[in-house]
């Protein structure tokens, strides 16, 4: 698919088979069924997003061998009958005035019994408060600690859609390479990126870290007013949703003509990052990628100035489980996708981080989803 062509649309048979396996995902995890509240793992699940996140209670309930319920205001029931996944789900509304609670526990299929459901992670506590008083003998858990890998493994038309984020965040890296740096403060670059991203067909830009000179020690550096001047090293990291998908991509440039220090410091960099990528396979465990590539950067001696997990994964956010980093012991599983981003970062001096969004093939290797040269570029 090319950056310009849209994705067929998920069916309700897509949703159907995500909210299957979460029930059933839930089950094995000893959970009586899961609560899901308006956000991400809601998109993900039903295509549904309320047009505005309000008081009022919303609320997929997931239960194994039940049918799955979205419960939602009357005023909202008519969106919700569109979502795309609405033939793959019962809705149960209710109006002002009424006990959305009471609408609820019923749903919930546990009686007078305790029992334990996971609940997403932006559930207001109002609500939750509502059902523990509804319910006394439930308890909840978040969907993070109890399924912590529910949205973690793609299907094949969800890595399409990530397949092409990132070739749109490929095409604002060239398209970047050509304007001028030197000049000019952090935050016009940082404005040519985000507008290259929306050109390239995101509808959301989450990020555009423009770290020039000593600013790009600072991995997380918001693009302020430094001017950047000629012989910086400059840290561009960004990304946002495209089709509903997220990218994030990290190159790191320089202005005019590096130091020798500077280039082999780039090097290392790139290296831990190929080796990272390398350690993608199937079966692995996730932090054996984050070992990968620090062994690199810690045999060279600048362990200390690696400061960060090695990735995350993305999706329907640009942040979600999984995690490359240490005591990470989940097997990587293909479909995954996560980013492999080793940086060192030298305080007061400059920083460096190389950042590719991969994925774990069933033939036992690493595919990757960002395919721009890691070499270090030289910009005016």
């Amino acid at each position: 698919m090319s950056v310009t062509t849209p994705p067929a649309p998920f069916t309700a048979e897509d949703y159907r088979a995500r909210m299957d396996r979460a029930a059933a995902e839930a089950a094995d995890a000893g959970l009586a069924g899961i609560l899901v509240a308006p956000g991400p793992d809601l998109v993900h699940l039903t295509g549904y997003q309320p047009t505005a996140t309000t008081e009022r209670l919303t609320v997929l309930v997931l239960a194994a061998g039940r049918e799955p319920v979205l419960v939602v205001p009357t005023l909202e029931a008519p969106d919700a009958e569109q979502a795309p996944g609405a033939a793959a789900f019962t809705l149960r509304d209710w109006t002002d005035g009424k006990d959305p609670y009471a609408v609820t526990a019923p749903l919930l299929g546990v009686g007078g019994t305790g029992a334990r459901f996971g609940v997403s992670d932006n559930t207001w506590a109002l609500h939750l408060l509502g059902l523990q008083k509804a319910l006394p003998a439930t308890s909840y858990v978040s969907l993070t600690e109890a399924l912590p890998m529910l949205r973690a493994v793609k299907d094949a038309r969800e890595l399409e859609r990530i397949a092409a984020a990132g070739a749109a965040a490929d095409e604002a890296y060239r398209e970047i390479l050509t304007v001028r740096f030197e000049g000019r403060r952090e935050t016009e670059v940082a404005a040519d990126l985000a507008a290259a991203l929306m050109r390239f067909g995101h509808s959301q830009v989450d990020f555009t870290v423009v770290g020039s000179g000593p600013n790009g020690a600072n991995p997380h550096h918001e693009a302020g007013e430094r001017v950047i001047e000629r012989g910086d090293m400059v840290v561009l990291d960004f990304g946002g949703l495209k089709h509903g998908y997220g990218s994030d991509t990290t190159r790191t440039v320089h202005v005019g003509e590096p130091t020798d220090e500077e280039r082999r410091v780039h090097d290392l960099v790139r290296e831990a990052q190929q080796a990272g990528f390398e350690a993608v396979r199937p079966g692995v465990a996730c932090q054996e990628v984050d070992r990968a590539a620090r062994k690199v950067i810690t045999d060279a001696g600048y362990g200390a100035y690696f400061i960060h997990r090695t990735g995350h994964g993305i999706g329907v956010t640009t942040h979600e489980p999984p995690y490359m980093i240490e005591g990470e012991e989940r097997p990587i599983v293909p479909g995954m996708c996560f980013s492999v981003e080793p940086g060192v970062y030298l305080p007061g001096r400059f920083g460096v981080r190389i950042e590719d969004i991969v994925t774990a093939t069933e033939d036992g290797g690493g595919r990757r989803f960002n395919n721009t040269p890691r070499e270090m570029a030289i910009v005016e």
